[in-house]
This record gives C-alpha cells, structure tokens and sequence, in this order.
C-alpha cells in the first residue's frame, strides 16, 4: 500500500515539475516575442524623419511620427488595440504598458550615452535614435510559477 501512495505521490511531483518546466518554456518565448515587437517598433519610429529639417540640411526625427510608429508596431506585433490592450484571443492578457519613450535629436552632440536610472538602462546612441521601454506581464499558464512582469528595453538609431 506504501508503495501505491509513494507512486501517486511521485507521479504528481512529475506532473508538477512538468508543468513548471512548460511554464518556464513558455514564458522565455513570451519574453523574446516581446523583446523583438519593442525593437522593431523603436526602429520603426526611429526611421521617422523630420522632413522640415532634412530640407534645411539637418537630419532628425520628427518625434510626434516617431511615437505614433512605435505604437503601431508595438500593437501589430503583440497583438494589441489603440490602447495597448491585448485584442481578444491573444497570448497576453494585460496592457502593455509604455513606460519610457524618448527621441534624442541633433540637439545633443554624439556619441551620445543615454542613462535612465529609474528603469537601470544605459546605452550609447552613435546618431540620433529611440529609446523604448516596455512593460509585459506573462499571463501565467500554470500557477506553478510566480507572476512574472519585464521592463523590455530598446533602442535604434537612424539610419542615414
């Protein structure tokens, strides 16, 4: 009889290092979709040019189109509405959540290094760019691990 709960009892530890070691998969792919949708869209609006300025000779970004871009890319690439919530039957299950959205212009000189203390984020900008931050939170599928949320971090630069 011993033997019968020792097994029972071994099966369900396996089922629940099974689920935990499914959840850690899954959320480590979560992570790399979300670290490439915040690339893509701080590439995206950091190909924004400031038209005005580029007939004056000076390349820049236009920062009102350079946020919109972003967004755009962030929705379509995570599956998002206007708001940056999750479009029903989606992966994620919470607001994306745009922490930090900065264009750094011709008004600084570069090489440029950015630092953003609150978010522990430092990057060194060759040209003016885009820096991204975004917070996801993993929308748990077993309750084998504790909630998970990630400050994403992007940066691009424009290419000229």
């Amino acid at each position: 009889m011993y033997k019968m709960i020792a097994l029972l009892l071994t099966i369900a530890f396996v089922m629940l290092l099974h689920a935990l070691q499914a959840d850690e998969e899954t959320a480590l792919q979560a992570l790399f979709q979300g670290k490439h949708a915040v690339n893509r869209a701080a590439h995206a609006a950091a190909q924004q040019l400031d038209a005005v300025k580029l007939k004056e000779g000076v390349v820049s970004i236009d920062p009102a189109a350079a946020e919109a871009a972003a967004l755009y890319y962030l929705q379509r690439n995570l599956r998002l509405d206007a708001s940056n919530e999750p479009l029903p039957g989606t992966f994620w299950r919470t607001r994306a959540e745009v922490l930090a959205f900065e264009v750094l212009n011709e008004d600084r000189s570069y090489p440029y290094t950015y630092t953003n203390p609150a978010y522990d984020y430092t990057v060194t900008l060759d040209k003016p760019g885009v820096i991204l931050i975004v917070r996801l939170a993993y929308p748990r599928t077993y309750n084998a691990l504790g909630p998970i949320t990630w400050e994403i971090k992007g940066a691009a630069e424009l290419v000229y």
